[in-house]
């Protein structure tokens, strides 16, 4: 999973990084509502986890303003308010579930993985197709025109965010953040692993899915160049 935590508790925010880094996710962090929002606004994520206090603007205010430019990224809400009346107003105001500190931080990672699931529409998810390029998410299999196709794992995951972001072109910056978080790679390692993804998917078929856009990024899709 790929975490956005708007939280002011530098604490709390570590360790969520300790905990989830280890185990394969990816997080990024905002000490502030304002931050938050742009991060969340501008980037690619799986999901957000959001306080409900926060300086500059607070929770139920970020909650509201991602659902109104039209932002479904699946929103979890932390808060030491516990009672039912919170609870309601911050479901009421766009989040998707509600923890209450303290908690513990495995029950976070299930409820967390619970809303990815249900953002990706289940099973059916799972499954990507664009044309005859097929990826199955859960078994990691890769298939063009019914040939599998082995891909490296950072291949894959570049293969698996363009698949799912599709038709839509993605910027080299939301791609490096999605892989490295923000421990960007010194050298162009990025369009090193999208040659070799061109190659693997691309350079034995007639029709070709992997569409450089100049100036603003990749995509992958079955419509003709215009």
């Amino acid at each position: 999973m790929y975490i956005l935590v708007i939280e002011d508790n530098p604490d709390i925010v570590e360790n969520m990084y300790d905990y989830f880094e280890v185990r394969g996710h990816t997080v990024d962090a905002a000490y502030d509502g304002i931050s938050g929002l742009e991060l969340a606004v501008n980037n690619i994520y799986d999901v957000v986890i959001l306080d409900l206090m926060l300086p500059g603007m607070d929770g139920l205010d970020v909650c509201e303003k991602l659902r109104e430019q039209g932002h479904d990224l699946p929103i979890l809400m932390l808060t030491a308010r516990d009672t039912l009346g919170d609870k309601i107003l911050g479901l009421s105001r766009g989040a998707d579930d509600y923890l209450v500190k303290p908690y513990s931080i495995k029950e976070l990672e299930a409820r967390l993985q619970a809303l990815v699931r249900r953002s990706h529409g289940g099973v059916t998810k799972t499954q990507l197709l664009i044309d005859d390029l097929e990826l199955d998410t859960v078994a990691l299999i890769v298939k063009r025109a019914g040939f599998h196709i082995d891909l490296p794992p950072i291949t894959l995951k570049i293969l698996e965010l363009l698949m799912r972001q599709s038709p839509r072109v993605v910027s080299r910056l939301e791609i490096e953040r999605y892989i490295w978080g923000d421990d960007l790679p010194d050298t162009d390692s990025l369009r090193v692993h999208i040659n070799t993804l061109r190659n693997l998917i691309d350079k034995s078929f007639a029709k070709q899915l992997l569409k450089t856009v100049r100036g603003m990024g990749y995509c992958i899709t079955d419509q003709n160049d215009s």
